[in-house]
């Protein structure tokens, strides 16, 4: 099976490696997104898939728009491929090039289809407290993750699963699903079906403003914006006009009757620090102030000096949008 791998980032590179390693696949050119600035020193960085496919000597190509490259969409014309592969690529399709490779473009997507369409399908569910959610391999179609489903796989999701805790899962399970259902294909053993569009759900893409806490939110929407958000953009909220990130929450198995104010520091509680929400009460376990590592959220209250009924303030939307930390907090 002659293979065309387009992706991006590091979740694809264990899938890329796996049909490298395959008797019966080969790849025959990798298409990335051009390289870009990154970091705080701004320098030029390729792609996670770049990378590994120069470790191959694969040839491989950086269009700006791939649906715009007529030398490119030539090239890969006359490379005559079975297959293209999508995962997490970051560009869209035209139908010139979706109708290349001779079997169809399969595109790997990391939800159970049709639900969550779209850019962030990984955050999601975690963020809308689902207990499962999985892969699919589908045909692509010109509308948005529209086409017919070729396999599918459920994975469950735990109570304290982050996305990157998610993100791995995908990366692991998502070689050799590729690979069955690019067999599958070739071999005819496997017929593609329609998706159902009446249960069809969209996943619109996560903007900065999202991390921003709202404390009168229950104690469980707030822990699953903690863990469905991490490591982009965070879960950020203020306290005494300072930026802090909250990485890493437990919902409260005792519950706590306590009055007070929304957002509200109630001290030490289990592994963590208790706050008032408006829905029970959550347990901060992690948190990174700015210019400041992450370190333990009752290490940091010794040294805080909380006053007594005082905790974290909600912004409102605008204000989160437009804020700017002096000190740059990780994405760890």
């Amino acid at each position: 099976m002659k293979v065309v791998f387009l992706g991006t980032p590091q979740i694809a590179v264990p899938s890329l490696e796996y049909l490298m390693k395959k008797e019966d696949v080969e790849v025959i050119a990798v298409i990335s997104q051009p390289d870009k600035k990154a970091g705080r020193g701004q320098k030029v960085c390729t792609t996670p898939v770049c990378c590994a496919a120069e470790s191959y000597d694969i040839p491989r190509y950086q269009p700006a728009s791939i649906k715009k490259d007529a030398g490119l969409i030539n090239t890969l014309k006359n490379l005559e491929p079975d297959f293209f592969v999508t995962f997490a690529f970051g560009q869209i399709l035209s139908r010139e090039v979706i109708d290349i490779p001779r079997y169809g473009c399969v595109n790997l997507h990391a939800s159970l289809l049709p639900k969550y369409r779209g850019a962030n399908p990984v955050q999601a569910p975690i963020l809308n407290g689902d207990k499962k959610t999985g892969i699919t391999t589908m045909l692509t179609e010109l509308a948005l993750d529209s086409g017919p489903i070729v396999l599918q796989q459920e994975i469950e999701i735990t109570e304290n699963m982050t996305s990157l805790d998610l993100m791995q899962i995908i990366a692991n399970q998502s070689p050799e699903f590729i690979y069955k259902s690019l067999k599958g294909l070739y071999e005819e053993t496997i017929t593609p079906t329609p998706q159902n569009e009446e249960e069809a759900t969209l996943a619109p893409k996560v903007k900065k403003e999202d991390g921003n806490i709202d404390w009168s939110e229950t104690a469980e929407k707030i822990h699953n914006k903690v863990r469905g958000l991490k490591p982009w953009p965070g879960a950020l909220t203020y306290i005494n006009g300072a930026c802090v990130k909250i990485t890493e929450t437990r919902l409260n198995s005792e519950e706590i009757i306590k009055d007070g104010n929304f957002g509200e520091i109630i001290g030490k509680v289990n592994t963590g620090i208790g706050v008032i929400t408006g829905g029970g009460t959550i347990i901060i376990t992690r948190l990174q102030p700015a210019c400041k590592p992450q370190q333990e959220a009752a290490s940091w209250l010794n040294g805080a000096r909380i006053e007594k009924g005082k905790g974290f303030e909600t912004m409102d939307a605008e204000k989160a949008a437009a804020c700017e930390c002096k000190c740059e907090i990780d994405n760890k």
